[in-house]
């Protein structure tokens, strides 16, 4: 009996064709902070790269979804947020940092990951309390357990217990108010996801 050969499609043959890019994964595929997060290695985020027309190997751009919103895998651990939050668009990358740094200063053993395209913050049991996700006007964070808060965010939701906070570019942001919300909803029970 014959052997068969593999078939190559068309849009395969382009990429090995083509010298000037490739996507490669990383040989070592080292787990980014999943160990330190006390994660399975199968939790680590695969560092992904291009190699450029010298073969030197260069950072790939996460694609901006509609809205703004950076295409990043899922992972856990810091890693993955990182990546997300340096792929904001403009003003709301900054915003991003001011949000993550103040996260960590307010609950210092927050669990992170990136799932659904948006960075979620929880604790040790894998339930989450706080999700960000851009918009192309805002920033949305959503607070799982939100109805609990006092005082409320304002943000609505369609979901009983889930409420928002809103940042547009030029709003103020009562870090203190945050902090606390922060600190609330970090020892409210947590959604599973």
């Amino acid at each position: 009996m014959a052997e068969k050969t593999p078939i190559k499609s068309t849009k395969v043959v382009k990429k090995v064709a083509e010298p000037r890019k490739s996507v490669t994964k990383s040989a070592a595929r080292k787990p980014r902070n999943a160990a330190a997060k006390g994660l399975p290695a199968h939790h680590a985020v695969p560092e992904t790269t291009e190699t450029n027309s010298e073969g030197s190997a260069a950072a790939t751009k996460p694609t901006l979804l509609s809205g703004g919103n950076p295409q990043i895998a899922k992972g856990y651990g810091d890693a993955p947020v990182q990546a997300y939050i340096a792929a904001m668009p403009g003003w709301k990358s900054d915003v991003g940092r001011r949000l993550d740094a103040l996260i960590e200063r307010t609950v210092p053993d927050v669990r992170k990951a990136v799932k659904w395209n948006s960075p979620l913050y929880g604790m040790e049991d894998q339930s989450w309390f706080l999700g960000i996700h851009c918009f192309t006007k805002y920033i949305k964070v959503a607070f799982f357990r939100g109805a609990s808060l006092h005082p409320v965010p304002p943000g609505e939701s369609k979901q009983k217990e889930v409420r928002y906070l809103h940042i547009h570019e030029d709003d103020a942001l009562d870090e203190s108010q945050f902090a606390d919300w922060v600190k609330q909803a970090s020892q409210l029970p947590g959604g599973r996801m």
